[in-house]
């Protein structure tokens, strides 16, 4: 029987937009969109709509898009561990919840669900109200979860073990590879035959400034490169970058998955680990070029 129920989806990140394009394709259902006023988000949400996407109506937001959400029944929500979801869910509990992945969390989040880790985001100490609703929150999702009315919508690999364990539970699990993207994909400038993708470890304290500055001037020691810039990049990183002997930045305003699609050509791609690895992996198939993570082999895409 098909769905009746209006559907919204509530994301946080370009790579949940993109999540909630797929989602609409593969369902053939129109979306409604309350976007995050961040990064890369408005620039996302046009090249989405240029394409094609199936969204209806778009509202861009800050805070919790409570009227938006009480309209809808159906919800994609791009980030389970959100505060701000936990608070709306709790208080408007929606009939059905999908979840689209938030990179490497969607398997930490997956694990949640199973009661083997902590209702919290991975490596934050949370607090406050967040904390206290996080057990109601989890306790409607399983309720739903075993009524039918959770799902995964994810391009990650759970594994067996932990797919079995979730159906278990009532969530069902689709996977995706981006087919919509792919079919989508629009022609871009040149961005030459090496390739390297900002990252936000510096930022996020993972990777002192001085190493990762000498990745990136490694990956143009034998060949020029050009670089994109992660959103999340501040502009004493990038100044950095730019000065940097064989690199040229370019800045896209728009995920690596929607800039790379339809790429033409032998093109090397090279990036420090991330769920970048595995998006364009998919992303890419069927092309000729490959992804070179630092700590991992090659990966033909």
């Amino acid at each position: 029987m098909a769905e009746s129920q209006p559907v919204i989806a509530w994301a946080e990140s370009p790579l949940q937009l993109i999540g909630a394009a797929e989602w609409a394709s593969a369902h053939d259902r129109t979306v409604s969109l309350a976007a995050r006023l961040t990064d890369q988000m408005p620039e996302t949400a046009d090249e989405l709509i240029a394409r094609g996407a199936r969204f209806g109506e778009c509202a861009p937001y800050l805070g919790i898009p409570w009227r938006l959400l009480a309209r809808h029944g159906h919800w994609l929500v791009g980030d389970g561990f959100s505060g701000q979801f936990r608070l709306a869910a709790t208080v408007l509990r929606p009939r059905r919840i999908t979840f689209l992945d938030d990179g490497a969390n969607t398997l930490a989040f997956a694990d949640a669900l199973l009661g083997r880790r902590a209702y919290a985001r991975p490596g934050v100490a949370e607090r406050g109200l967040a904390t206290r609703v996080a057990p109601l929150v989890e306790d409607h999702v399983l309720r739903r979860a075993l009524a039918g009315d959770v799902e995964l919508f994810t391009a990650f690999d759970l594994g067996g073990e932990r797919a079995a364990a979730l159906g278990e539970r009532g969530v069902r699990i689709e996977r995706h590879r981006f087919p919509w993207t792919r079919a989508t994909a629009r022609p871009r400038p040149d961005l030459g035959r090496r390739i390297v993708l900002g990252s936000a470890r510096p930022v996020d304290g993972r990777l002192p400034m001085s190493a990762y500055i000498a990745w990136v001037a490694g990956q143009a020691s034998a060949e020029p490169v050009v670089y994109l810039p992660h959103r999340r990049e501040p502009r004493d990183q990038l100044e950095l970058v730019a000065a940097l002997p064989g690199v040229r930045v370019v800045r896209t305003g728009m995920p690596a998955e929607l800039v790379l699609a339809g790429l033409p050509g032998s093109v090397e791609i090279r990036t420090l680990p991330s769920s970048t690895t595995t998006t364009l992996s998919h992303v890419l198939h069927g092309s000729a070029a490959v992804v070179r993570s630092r700590a991992s082999r090659a990966r033909n895409a």
